[in-house]
């Protein structure tokens, strides 16, 4: 009887009749020496198997670790903070869902390592045999399951979240977190960082939205208006909000620390509170267009259209806003910004290596005031 191995299953059951039918014919000792040597060449193919598979499975292991070092090296420097320039006209929606393919992209496209391989026996006619006569051949065959036309792409989703946001008519620099980038968002969020914005508005016109897009309220003169004028209006509504700013601080500024803080600008309010600006002035002033620069914390876009609004009610007159772009964000400026067509894997990355040292240590600063601020209410001066 023959010997039923894993290697029968590729040999066609025609070629084990046809050798029965053979076998018949042959005297006892005959046939004892042909089952013999058949024996002899099985266990022949059977070492020959065991030590392909070995040395196959020997190499998949070596590109299978290769692989693994390389992707878990790509993903490792896709942890942090990067910020990116969003056109206006853009949701934000739009644009990290526009980032989120981008990296997925990039991921899915890294170099394809030569496939898998295994050592297969398969039949095919002997050499030199006219009868037809069949053997097994070792072949090295693709393992097609690894094929990335067979698995699909390796990675399907990436988790990109966005900081400080930005409505459809502004634009500047939005600060987007991937990977344990996401908790560092709350980390600035928390931390209460100003923001910059340039914000140019339009003298001589009131609208329903405080922009130049909404419905026409009313129309007004400007011709009274003077840089002199603007400037005095600046400067009392920078120092209204620097008095509610120590108010939602909780500090007593009867303290020494408490002066020195607030001389150096590093008083922040302990939790959520209303608009609160820091600095204001004026940058350009050409009626009816001016230019503001604004420093600020807890806004949205549409407060600081409010702000131009009644600027000019102020001015006595009306203007709208055309205009709103963050140029600063924490520690984020526009030089780090990377443009629409530069949101690829390989600037997203380098963008997070650059941008980790100065993240981290506004975080340390902010965390060391936090701790010490406590100490600072209900100290007084010696």
């Amino acid at each position: 009887m023959r010997t039923s191995s894993a290697l029968d299953t590729v040999i066609k059951p025609g070629y084990w009749r046809a050798q029965q039918k053979a076998q018949t014919a042959l005297t006892c000792p005959e046939l004892q020496q042909l089952n013999r040597g058949k024996e002899l060449r099985w266990e022949r193919w059977r070492v020959l198997y065991a030590a392909g598979s070995a040395l196959g499975q020997l190499g998949t292991v070596g590109r299978k670790s290769e692989k693994v070092s390389m992707e878990s090296l790509q993903c490792s420097r896709l942890n942090g903070l990067f910020a990116v320039y969003k056109p206006p006209g853009l949701n934000w929606k739009h644009l990290r869902d526009t980032v989120e393919f981008k990296l997925l992209k990039g991921l899915n496209s890294n170099k394809q390592y030569t496939p898998q391989e295994h050592i297969r026996f398969l039949v095919a006619p002997k050499e030199g045999s006219e009868g037809g006569e069949l053997t097994l051949i070792a072949k090295s065959v693709p393992a097609l399951s690894e094929h990335s036309l067979v698995r699909g792409p390796k990675y399907t989703s990436v988790k990109v979240g966005v900081g400080h946001r930005l409505d459809v008519k502004s634009s500047g620099v939005l600060v987007l977190g991937v990977g344990h980038g996401n908790k560092l968002l709350t980390d600035i969020y928390n931390a209460h960082l100003t923001k910059d914005y340039t914000v140019r508005g339009l003298l001589g016109k009131a609208t329903d939205d405080f922009s130049d897009e909404g419905r026409l309220i009313e129309k007004t003169t400007y011709d009274h208006v003077t840089p002199e004028k603007l400037s005095r209006i600046l400067a009392v509504i920078q120092g209204s909000h620097q008095k509610a700013m120590v108010t939602y601080s909780n500090l007593d500024l009867k303290t020494q620390e408490a002066y020195e803080m607030a001389v150096k600008g590093l008083i922040r309010p302990m939790d959520k509170s209303p608009m609160l600006i820091t600095g204001i002035r004026c940058l350009e002033f050409a009626p009816p267009e001016f230019l503001l620069e604004i420093q600020c914390m807890h806004e949205t876009q549409q407060l600081l259209r409010r702000v131009v609004h009644e600027i000019g009610l102020e001015l006595k007159s009306s203007a709208v806003c055309t205009q709103v772009r963050r140029t600063r964000d924490g520690v984020f400026t526009l030089e780090d910004a990377l443009l629409r067509t530069q949101w690829n894997i390989h600037n997203i990355q380098t963008s997070i290596q650059k941008a980790a040292p100065r993240v981290e240590a506004e975080l340390e600063k902010c965390q060391t005031r936090a701790l010490g601020h406590p100490d600072l209410v209900g100290q007084s001066v010696s």
